[in-house]
């Protein structure tokens, strides 16, 4: 039998500290562990990952080509990281909870980390929609070092020189790609 009693927040926790709660979670490291987790892999891979090809696209192509490209990559990555997120832990062992709330979780993050910069493609002058694209990486490498400084605690610093790197990385190999 159980005699621990879950007990509600305090009010003096912080704003974020009750809605965890209120969500169900135990504390802020049992919400990083389940959500932010899988968010911040799908989040970065979706963002990372995609850039190659779709500035490779817009570069020996056009703007009509990388809005493919992109949706079609987005989309794929998602169902693809979704899916392995899933099937690499049951959550038993590890207490990182349900593969497929964490799967879809991933998957999600994965989608939407390579759509936001798809969407600039929408433009049919490819040199802006570049301009712009690339303006939408910049803000989603931030948001991702700012969600690493915020959860795991990790220098602002840090986190941005880490995070841009792997974003320069691969553009670079999607402008070679795409110039050849």
């Amino acid at each position: 039998m159980n005699t621990q009693a879950k007990t509600a927040p305090q009010s003096s926790d912080s704003l974020s500290a009750r809605l965890i709660h209120r969500a169900g979670f135990k504390d802020e490291p049992d919400f990083v562990l389940r959500v932010v987790q899988p968010a911040l892999v799908g989040m970065i891979d979706g963002t990372v990952s995609s850039l190659a090809p779709i500035f490779a696209a817009a570069i020996a192509s056009s703007s009509h080509t990388a809005l493919l490209v992109g949706f079609s990559t987005a989309l794929g990555a998602g169902v693809s990281m979704g899916w392995s997120e899933a099937l690499s832990d049951t959550g038993e062992q590890t207490g990182r909870g349900s593969a497929v709330v964490r799967g879809a979780i991933t998957g999600g993050m994965t989608t939407l980390g390579g759509l936001f910069h798809t969407l600039p493609f929408f433009i049919s002058d490819v040199n802006k929609a570049l301009v712009v694209a690339g303006g939408v990486v910049a803000v989603e490498l931030f948001v991702i070092a700012w969600l690493r400084k915020r959860f795991l605690r990790v220098s602002m610093r840090s986190s941005l020189l880490v995070v841009a790197v792997g974003g320069v990385i691969v553009l670079a190999i999607g402008v070679a790609i795409g110039s050849s």
